[in-house]
């Protein structure tokens, strides 16, 4: 029978070992190899620069035999955890890491304030997978540096099963899809354009000119309330849990007297409130929240009547007018840079996709102008000199383009808008016979735009019936669309059609770097917070007795002196969960807190795409970093009664 040994663990400094209570900080550790706490497999451990050893024997007896026990169980890795300054790169780092049972990673940084993760596969999930040489070129799945492990931030997550291989074309959305908009530029010129309408046009005061826009302040998944000037973030349930007018915060007592004591549920959609479900909305609804405190203070300022509701109603078109007359497209077609990101993978994905025999279209509300212009930054060839010659080169990429489609009314079977080809050149719209050439009046024969079958032909407007027919499409099944609208793009299509989707949600990156980086606070909060539960339970159980149970007055004395003990460890526990559960959501975001959660539920933006998309990823072209047949699996679900049956 093998008797382990009691080992000691020598460091030349104390170590914090996660957040167990069970090891004391000391200069030397005695623990005893079967007792050694879960905890320590688990944690993080922060070593000190100066070099730390330990005996490898503490993890398996057999390591304390035999030094070439080493070799080939182990190889050496990295475990290291980015800090929160990323412009600064690791430094020199080693690690032995098991590939038997029970994966432990011991490793070590002599940069100061990295950290070492010690368990179960819990080294960084970020990495520069995505792409090659510095990140320079891109790193497509088909390529030989293809098929490696995916940064969790470029990760596609899956609501309900995809098998690829039934998937016959894949569309994709324009604006903030396949380009994606800078909002300190574009959401900024977006903003400006609104207010010198509602100034010059709409005849609201001049000194709103001088107003600034803060391109952080709002996220996707508010609610605005127009009749009362509030906005509103809620769970999946619809209950309001943060509430501004304006950009004062609503009391608690305010919230719920407002929205909480009502005898019919509201529910929170038009036309008395505004969704705000758009990155392009981000900007209105910051204005709206502007205008909001600005008439509370100066009502003498604003036109009589206009309430509310009033003023969002102009700053809706305002928006419309900056679409109309092309403000804003000019600007963008004159710089695109400036205002759209670049992406190097687009082209090489759109590649795996056809080569891999499916069809690609582009379904856009853009015109074909504005359209040219963009794809041509997104997927044109380069000059010598870096630069852009603007020409139709990008559309070898495309089977079928739709500009002007009047999303989401081009989803509905029964949209009978007219469906006119464009010539590429003159932008002349071409009459068609649902799609087919037909022949223009003063001709006896159809006008081709293009030559060739299978080049790509570009129309305006039309319904889906019409897209269906020209792809050969049988089964709407058959298509998985991308887009970044819940609305205009993923509900539309998913509900009405059957169409896959997949929604595209740019704020994924930040958010699962930040889940990851503040895991271990998370499951502090979830002990505060079972640890609030069974004081309150204790509470609870001692009212009743002290109320019901016939007991002597010492006995009810000491129930008191317990009751009354309980209750101020009860307030101190709910106060301490309370701000550090504010403190996490302020990681996210400082007023509106995390994109996917309201507290302990999801959000009301998460519900919706956990509805309505098969698919959600941080960008596009993620999909470039999957085989094209892949088969995409949803993780288990679980209900409350199995988190604590079930280890997850």
């Amino acid at each position: 029978m093998f008797l382990a040994p009691t080992i000691p663990l020598q460091f030349p400094n104390p170590i914090a070992i996660g957040i167990s209570p069970n090891i004391p900080e000391s200069d030397s550790l005695s623990l005893h190899p079967h007792r050694l706490p879960k905890c320590l497999f688990k944690s993080i451990m922060r070593i000190p620069k100066k070099p730390a050893s330990f005996c490898l024997a503490l993890f398996s007896p057999d390591l304390s035999t035999s030094p070439s026990s080493l070799s080939p169980p182990f190889r050496f890795t990295s475990a290291i955890l980015r800090k929160s300054d990323r412009s600064r790169s690791p430094g020199k780092r080693k690690g032995i890491h098991t590939v038997g049972g029970s994966q432990l990673h011991a490793s070590y940084s002599m940069e100061k304030g990295y950290e070492t993760a010690v368990g179960g596969d819990n080294s960084s999930p970020f990495s520069h997978m995505g792409s090659t040489d510095g990140g320079q070129q891109p790193c497509v799945w088909s390529s030989p540096q293809g098929g490696c492990k995916i940064d969790i931030r470029k990760q596609i997550f899956c609501n309900r099963s995809l098998n690829m291989k039934n998937i016959l074309a894949v569309g994709f959305d324009m604006d903030y899809t396949l380009a994606q908009y800078k909002p300190e530029t574009f959401e900024s010129l977006a903003y400006d354009g609104t207010v010198r309408k509602l100034v010059y046009d709409l005849g609201y005061p001049r000194e709103l000119l001088d107003w600034s826009f803060d391109w952080t302040y709002m996220v996707r998944g508010l609610v605005l309330d127009k009749k009362r000037g509030n906005i509103l973030k809620m769970d999946r349930h619809k209950y309001v849990k943060v509430a501004y007018h304006g950009f004062k915060e609503l009391s608690k007592e305010d919230k719920v007297g407002t929205y909480g004591n009502t005898l019919i549920r509201d529910s929170f959609d038009e036309p008395d409130y505004a969704l705000i479900d758009t990155l392009f909305s981000l900007a209105e609804a910051y204005l709206f929240a502007q205008l909001v405190d600005f008439k509370d203070k100066n009502l003498e300022k604003i036109a009589k009547g206009a309430d509310y509701s009033v003023m969002y109603k102009d700053v809706r078109a305002a928006v419309d007018l900056c679409h109309r007359d092309g403000t804003l497209k000019q600007m963008v077609a004159k710089d695109p840079k400036r205002y759209i990101n670049e992406d190097t993978t687009i082209v090489p994905m759109l590649k795996m996709l056809r080569d891999s025999g499916r069809a690609t279209f582009l379904v856009t509300n853009s015109l074909w102008d504005y359209t040219n212009i963009v794809m041509n930054f997104l997927c044109g060839s380069r000059a010598l000199d870096g630069s852009r010659k603007c020409n139709f080169d990008w559309l070898q990429y495309f089977d079928v383009v739709i500009t002007g489609s009047a999303k989401p009314s081009f989803f509905h079977e029964g949209n009978r808008a007219n469906l006119f080809e464009v010539e590429h050149e003159s932008g002349m719209l071409l009459n068609t016979d649902n799609g087919s050439p037909m022949a223009q009046v003063g001709s006896s024969s159809p006008r081709l735009s293009l030559k060739g079958d299978k080049a790509c032909r570009v129309f305006q407007g039309g319904s889906v019936g019409h897209l269906h027919k020209l792809l050969s499409i049988e089964s709407s099944s058959q298509v998985l669309y991308v887009g970044d609208h819940i609305y205009g793009d993923i509900l539309r299509s998913k509900k009405v059609l059957g169409w896959r989707t997949m929604l595209v949600v740019p704020e994924l990156e930040r958010e699962v770097e930040l889940l990851w980086e503040l895991r271990d606070t998370r499951k502090q909060l979830r002990k505060l917070r079972n640890e609030r539960d069974l004081i309150e339970d204790k509470i609870h159980h001692l009212k009743w007795s002290l109320k019901f149970e016939d007991t002597s007055a010492d006995e009810k004395q000491k129930l008191s002196s317990e009751y009354n003990a309980l209750e101020s460890e009860r307030d101190g526990v709910r106060i301490t969960h309370q701000d550090a559960q504010r403190e996490c959501h302020k990681m996210f975001h400082k007023i509106w807190g995390q994109l996917m959660k309201t507290g302990y539920q999801n959000s009301r933006f998460a519900h919706q795409v956990e509805r309505f998309a098969c698919l959600y990823t941080s960008q596009v072209s993620n999909l470039s970093l999957y085989s094209p047949d892949k088969y995409y699996r949803p993780s288990e679900d679980y209900m409350p009664h199995e988190f604590d049956i079930i280890p997850l």
